[in-house]
């Protein structure tokens, strides 16, 4: 009989094989779950979980790894005009189902189906409950027609998905996270996966070994938990 992968609560790690053991195209595991102390224990490590429905669970940390740090993120004109004009106002953590269910349910080009299966959704609602993983809502009117969702570990905070239904609406989630998180001392988004959405942002790539070390440093920081609703205004 197979045996099943323990489950691991937010307070358990589990320790991961060494990224320098990792496939060319960065997979440094399969198996095990989503579990709390899994998934927290993974991005600490540099590591995260991607894969399709009905595929076991895939463990990447790609090099290079993409980034935005928090003071080189890139505003064009046009979006300081339009985010000045006010039509968009921003929330956090207020739906932060409603924003992955987003994420999962939006058509992307290039791409035939979603990586964030229904097992996917529900681990990162559990870690939103237990105060790690958090998101932006980019509300036009009463209508929520954007945002994005991560994990925040120290000074880090691992970007996972975001959506938009209208046009900058994505872009105005990052933005206005990372107006804010920069106020709270983060010094990196983590992008995993480089594009040329990204790249208007002021993404950028850094080598796995930069990333790691910056990692370590970032981790001493203490992690913000809890609900970040209040810390729109700060």
């Amino acid at each position: 009989m197979k045996q099943r992968f323990p489950y691991l609560d937010e307070n358990s790690s589990f320790r991961f094989p060494p990224v320098s053991s990792a496939t060319p195209d960065g997979i440094v595991a399969v198996g095990g779950n989503l579990s709390p102390g899994m998934l927290l224990s993974a991005y600490s490590q540099g590591i995260f979980p991607w894969y399709s429905d009905g595929d076991p669970i895939i463990w990447w940390s790609p090099d290079p790894r993409c980034v935005i740090f928090t003071d080189e993120l890139h505003v064009s004109k046009s979006m300081k005009k339009l985010l000045r004009q006010g039509r968009f106002s921003i929330s956090l953590d207020r739906r932060f189902r409603d924003v992955i269910t987003a994420c999962k349910k939006t058509p992307r080009s290039g791409q035939n189906g979603t990586w964030i299966t229904n097992a996917m959704l529900e681990a990162y609602v559990t870690l939103h409950n237990l105060g790690y993983a958090h998101s932006v809502e980019v509300w036009d009117g009463s209508w929520l027609a954007g945002g994005m969702y991560g994990l925040s570990l120290g000074s880090f905070f691992f970007g996972e998905s975001m959506f938009s239904l209208i046009p900058n609406a994505s872009k105005a989630a990052i933005i206005s996270l990372n107006e804010i998180i920069k106020k709270m001392g983060f010094l990196v988004i983590d992008c995993q996966i480089y594009s040329a959405h990204l790249r208007t942002l002021g993404a950028r790539t850094i080598l796995r070994d930069e990333f790691l070390r910056l990692l370590k440093e970032g981790l001493k920081v203490e992690t913000h938990r809890g609900n970040w609703s209040e810390l729109i205004d700060i």
